[in-house]
């Protein structure tokens, strides 16, 4: 009964140790990990996409929810035990709907392979006089998936996405050739021309799909 509280509220790591709830164990161990295609991490909107972990054989079953950051990497303080983790569908990847079996002992490391409909290839950015430019190439993974756009956002920090940008381009499907060299640049406009740098990603987006696929954000100077 004492893992019933943790599992109800969820808290992070860093909270449920520094709490007490009557004379209950806080959770110790870390479970944690990349999401990968080909070994490599799947960049997505920060904290916006999340994996759940359930643990059966309890009173209370309840799931987990764990959230992604930009880089692929996730993390989720727990007791030791078996569990089972899932992905979840409306991220830029195939809809999954086996779990995989996790035993946490202790610091735990598990990778989590998903296969994104769109992947971004050979990513550059440079300053290019009074705009930023990228060039990029998009490969399709997923046979039964359509190209909505691709765009380019700049940040003032490496959060960088849809939702966290100060400027961005978009290039439409129509202008787009799946594994052709493409590009893509927006303006450094007068509200951001001061900065000493900015960031830069890609993203593409796939019909029918909220949240999209990113390269890594890139810090470009701009003095």
């Amino acid at each position: 009964m004492k893992k019933i509280i943790f599992f109800v509220t969820a808290f992070l790591c860093t909270v449920l140790t520094g709490c007490e709830y009557d004379n209950y164990e806080a959770p110790k161990s870390i479970l944690s990990g990349k999401v990968t295609y080909q070994n490599e991490p799947v960049g997505v909107r920060s904290n916006a996409t999340q994996l759940e972990l359930w643990q059966d054989g309890y009173a209370l079953s309840a799931k987990i929810a764990v959230s992604i950051n930009q880089e692929g990497n996730y993390s989720a303080c727990l007791f030791d035990g078996a569990y089972k983790l899932v992905r979840l569908a409306g991220a830029p990847w195939e809809n999954l709907t086996d779990t995989i079996p996790v035993m946490v002992k202790g610091n735990t490391v598990v990778d989590v392979p998903v296969t994104p409909y769109f992947i971004i290839r050979n990513a550059a950015f440079r300053k290019d006089g009074d705009k930023i430019a990228a060039t990029f190439t998009i490969e399709k993974v997923s046979s039964s998936a359509n190209l909505s756009l691709a765009r380019l956002y700049l940040g003032k920090t490496i959060i960088t996405d849809q939702n966290n940008n100060v400027a961005n381009a978009t290039l439409n499907v129509a202008d787009i050739t799946l594994g052709q060299t493409v590009s893509l640049s927006v303006p450094i406009s007068a509200n951001i021309a001061s900065a000493d740098y900015l960031f830069a990603r890609v993203g593409v987006q796939t019909v029918g799909v909220g949240e999209l696929y990113y390269t890594e954000s890139h810090k470009i100077d701009l003095k």
